[in-house]
């Protein structure tokens, strides 16, 4: 009887333990998608100061005859082109996320919910420094569908990752590809690319040192974050506590369950893969929008490093990096039309996606008792007009 009420006390501290955690995951998630909605708001207010600001700079720098000349000569079906390529980015973004919900049967998450979960990365990323609100902002959504939050944080650091590997992996393509032409083209300037490329790198070594050494990890950091207490360096212990001792572990686990599946999650890898070059290739169709030639890989190598540099700069939007960048690597190319250019490719990229996903947030799929995993199984029986199979209600999560 002692050793059966003791055991029946352990159970029950396991519970609480279990409850408190998971409290404690939504406080911190409800926190942070108000801290990313007030960063959102900051970040659109100075990215309207920014443009202002532009169109000043033209005016006194005497740019905006030339300017308003090369945007009225612009081929307008090079510029469909290079918005389409964006909407394919946005399509391969959905389908990543497709397929690491696939990985769990009986997911009530659906195609309208994972539209909106990239809609809000990129509505949110865009206007919060570095794209840092659009993981939190992804995370919340997810909830929405009808995951708890241990769930959404699994699939959401599972697509991170892949998404950081890829960045990674194809920078590195193009630096193998087409090094000697940067050197020949750019000179000594391509030195500041190969240093944002390995803090590229060490982010991404840094997020499997986290995966597959958990333990190590929390360890180092608990005592980092009770070093910083000691000489009342950190503030926020409570967040900084919860990152460390419950996130990393998520972190984790996410990852070696995606990584138990590995042909899916390398057909997630591939499908980001060409994510990114649909991001990457859209300056091409804008140079020929103005009339002009470039070799489609230098184009591509070129955008993969202007977006690696915009990405390493801590405004919204990347601001100061994407105008450097553009103007480093592709002035060459654009010649007179570069001011124009950038316009064009800034409206493409980050102006228009900003707003046209405003209102894709509030999408939701009306039937999740049918999980895309059912739908794809059925698809390949061929059973198109056979009714699909039903999740049991009683694996539904609920909020």
């Amino acid at each position: 009887m002692a050793d059966e009420k003791e055991e029946a006390q352990r159970s029950l501290k396991a519970i609480a333990n279990e409850v408190r955690s998971a409290a404690a995951r939504g406080a911190a998630h409800a926190s942070s998608e108000e801290e990313t909605k007030s960063d959102a708001r900051k970040g659109a207010l100075f990215l309207g100061a920014v443009v202002v600001v532009y169109v000043v700079y033209l005016v006194i720098s005497g740019q905006m005859s030339s300017f308003i000349k090369a945007l009225s000569g612009v081929n307008l079906w090079w510029v469909a082109a290079a918005s389409f390529c964006f909407v394919m980015y946005f399509v391969f973004g959905v389908l990543a996320y497709a397929i690491a919900v696939y990985l769990d049967h009986d997911s009530p998450v659906g195609i309208r919910d994972l539209m909106s979960v990239e809609a809000s990365g990129i509505f949110f990323g865009n206007l919060t420094p570095m794209m840092a609100g659009a993981v939190p902002s992804q995370i919340v959504r997810l909830t929405r569908t009808g995951l708890d939050v241990g769930e959404a944080s699994a699939t959401q650091f599972t697509r991170f990752i892949v998404f950081q590997l890829a960045v990674v992996l194809f920078a590195a393509l193009m630096l193998v590809a087409k090094l000697s032409f940067f050197f020949e083209a750019y000179g000594n300037i391509v030195v500041l690319n190969l240093v944002v490329f390995g803090v590229h790198l060490a982010e991404c070594i840094a997020l499997f040192v986290i995966c597959l050494c958990p333990g190590l990890v929390m360890r180092v950091g608990n005592w980092a974050i009770a070093f910083l207490v000691q000489r009342g360096w950190l503030k926020n212990r409570d967040k900084w506590d919860q990152m460390v001792n419950v996130q990393v572990m998520e972190f984790s686990h996410a990852f070696k369950r995606a990584a138990s599946d590995l042909p899916s999650m390398g057909l997630t890898l591939l499908v980001t893969m060409a994510q990114l070059a649909c991001l990457y290739m859209i300056p091409w169709f804008v140079l020929h929008a103005f009339g002009r030639n470039g070799d489609f890989i230098e184009c591509l190598a070129a955008g993969s490093m202007v977006q690696m540099v915009a990405s390493a700069v801590p405004l919204p939007g990347g601001t100061g990096g994407a105008e450097g960048g553009f103007v480093m690597f592709y002035q060459r190319m654009f010649g007179a039309a570069t001011s124009a250019g950038f316009l064009v490719w800034r409206i493409v990229t980050f102006f228009a996606p900003t707003i046209i996903s405003a209102p894709l947030l509030g999408l939701t799929t009306k039937n999740r008792t049918v999980s895309i995993y059912q739908r794809v199984q059925n698809l390949r029986r061929g059973h198109r007009g056979v009714r699909y199979a039903s999740i049991d209600p009683r694996k539904l999560r609920k909020r």
